[in-house]
C-alpha cells in the first residue's frame, strides 16, 4: 500500500464508521422523508452523516476541496473554486437513500479522493453488513470486516458479454436500461441499491460490470469517485459511454458521460456494443 494515503485512512475510517452508526440509530425508526429540488428524497440520516464526513475532514484536511451532496456551495464562484482545488473529497453521505426508506439494506456511505481531476483513493462502507471497501487505483482494493479482518478484492477474468454478470438499478429501471441489456446479451443481470454497492460487486467479482445511463439531474460525481476509485484498485476499468476518463474537476458535477465499470478485460466490447 501506498504510504502516501495513511493519514487520510486513519482520518477517513472510523469517520465512516461513525456515519454508518449515526445512519443505523435512525434505520428503524419512523422517520420524515423530504424532497429536495430534483424531487430526490433525504432524510435527516443524509444530513447527520453529511456534516459529520465533512467536519472531520474540513479539519484534517483544511486545504482540500470538499464537495458533499447535502452541502453543496450555494455559490457558482465557491463551487468552481473548490472544484479547481488540486485535492477535492466528494462526499455521499448516504448513498441509496430511495433503498434506506424501503429498509431493503441497500444502501452506503461514500468518501472518493480526487487529485488532479481523477480518484485516488475511495471508501464505501454499507451500513447494513458492516463492511467498508477502501481502494487505491494501482495499489489495491480490499475489505474490511467489523472484526477487523480484511481480504482483498479482483475482479473477475469472465472474458465474454455472453458469460457476464451485469449489475443494474433496482430503482431506476426504463426502457433505455431494457434495450441497454439487450444490446449487451449478457448471462445475467441482477439488480440493486446505490453504485456504490454495484462498483463493489465488480470491485469483488460477484458481478463483471455495470453500466449507468445518464439522464438529466441523475448521477453525479460524488456517486462516483470512490466507487470507481475501488474498481480500479481491483483490477478493473471505468469509463464514460465514449471511453474517455471521467473528469472530476468539473463545476458541473453531473455525471454527463454516463459510467461504464467492468473487469477490464469486457469493457472494449462493453463500448463497442453501447456505440450504436
Amino acid at each position: 500500500m501506498s504510504h502516501d494515503y495513511q493519514h487520510e485512512l486513519s482520518v477517513v475510517l472510523p469517520a465512516v464508521r461513525e456515519a454508518c452508526s449515526l445512519i443505523l440509530e435512525v434505520y428503524p425508526t419512523d422517520f420524515d422523508v423530504d424532497l429536495k429540488q430534483a424531487r430526490e428524497p433525504v432524510t435527516i440520516a443524509d444530513r447527520r452523516s453529511n456534516a459529520l464526513i465533512v467536519q472531520r475532514l474540513s479539519a484534517s484536511f483544511p486545504d482540500d476541496g470538499i464537495v458533499a451532496e447535502e452541502s453543496v456551495p450555494a455559490d457558482p464562484a465557491v463551487l468552481e473554486a473548490t472544484v479547481r482545488k488540486r485535492r477535492v473529497w466528494f462526499v455521499d453521505p448516504l448513498d441509496g437513500t430511495k433503498e434506506f426508506i424501503a429498509r431493503n439494506g441497500e444502501f452506503a456511505v461514500m468518501v472518493g479522493l480526487a487529485v488532479a481531476g481523477r480518484p485516488v483513493f475511495g471508501v464505501v462502507a454499507t451500513p447494513a453488513d458492516g463492511l467498508v471497501r477502501i481502494g487505491i487505483p494501482g495499489v489495491r482494493t480490499w475489505i474490511q470486516c467489523a472484526d477487523g479482518s480484511e481480504r482483498d478484492c479482483k475482479v473477475s477474468s469472465v472474458p465474454r458479454l455472453d458469460q457476464a454478470t451485469l449489475v443494474v438499478s433496482r430503482s431506476h429501471r426504463s426502457a433505455r436500461l431494457t434495450r441497454l441489456i439487450d444490446a449487451l446479451g449478457v448471462a445475467r443481470t441482477v439488480p440493486c441499491g446505490s453504485v456504490g454497492i454495484k462498483a463493489s460487486r465488480v470491485a469483488s467479482a460477484d458481478a463483471d460490470l455495470y453500466v449507468y445511463l445518464h439522464s438529466p439531474g441523475g448521477a453525479k460525481l460524488w456517486d462516483s469517485c470512490a466507487p470507481e476509485a475501488l474498481v480500479l484498485g481491483a483490477g478493473g476499468r471505468v469509463t464514460n459511454l465514449d471511453g474517455r476518463l471521467i473528469d472530476y474537476a468539473t463545476a458541473s458535477l453531473e455525471l454527463t458521460g454516463s459510467l461504464i465499470a467492468t473487469n477490464g478485460g469486457l469493457h472494449d466490447s462493453v463500448l463497442a456494443r453501447m456505440g450504436p
